[in-house]
């Protein structure tokens, strides 16, 4: 008969995330993760697999948690105008609130593995590609509904607005100057017409 685990999978995942997200990859080791975890080393790896393999289902939790965060947060508002200046001003304020910044981290990811891993390139660019189809469906509903100018490269501009939020996250764990940042945001906001 097969031993019960115990210990909450998912609830394990969210607190390797976040010493991943703090620590980075390479300098992350298996004995942080179990700390943090709360479990030993035969269980994580009975759970998750060896250190790449939990890596890599931390970032897809995180991947879907944040697509799904930005989903949400453009769906609260009915114009697009607004929900795009409020998804970026959310995410500059978050970012200044910290005493450190840990900045996305998809993006983190990006910077540390994906030159190095096809693999981890290819999940970053994925979510990337994502958030571009989120973002194209919130401007379609702008042009549906007449906020938004019918000649607008949706496709483009959706690319444009993803470039700019990466951009910027990079940007503010380095504590870039905030009126830089508000200008960038401001002048890509300026797409949407």
């Amino acid at each position: 008969m097969a031993r019960k685990r115990a210990f909450d999978k998912d609830k394990a995942l969210d607190f390797a995330m976040e010493i991943f997200w703090k620590k980075g990859y390479a300098t992350t080791s298996i004995s942080d993760l179990t700390e943090v975890m709360g479990i030993q080393r035969p269980s994580l790896y009975s759970a998750f697999g060896d250190k790449e393999e939990l890596f890599e289902s931390a970032l897809r939790r995180y991947n879907n948690q944040h697509a799904s965060f930005i989903r949400k947060k453009l769906q609260t508002y009915t114009s697009v105008k607004v929900a795009f200046l409020n998804l970026f001003e959310g995410v500059i304020e978050e970012e200044y609130s910290r005493d450190t910044s840990k900045g996305c981290f998809c993006i983190n990811t990006i910077v540390e593995l994906a030159p190095h891993d096809e693999k981890f390139e290819v999940l970053t660019r994925e979510h990337q590609m994502y958030l571009t189809v989120i973002f194209q469906e919130k401007l379609l509903m702008g042009v549906e509904s007449g906020e938004i100018d019918k000649d607008i490269d949706v496709k483009a501009v959706a690319h444009s607005l993803v470039v700019t939020l990466v951009g910027i996250t990079v940007l503010l764990k380095s504590g870039i100057n905030r009126l830089l940042i508000d200008n960038a945001v401001n002048l890509t906001l300026s797409l949407i017409k």
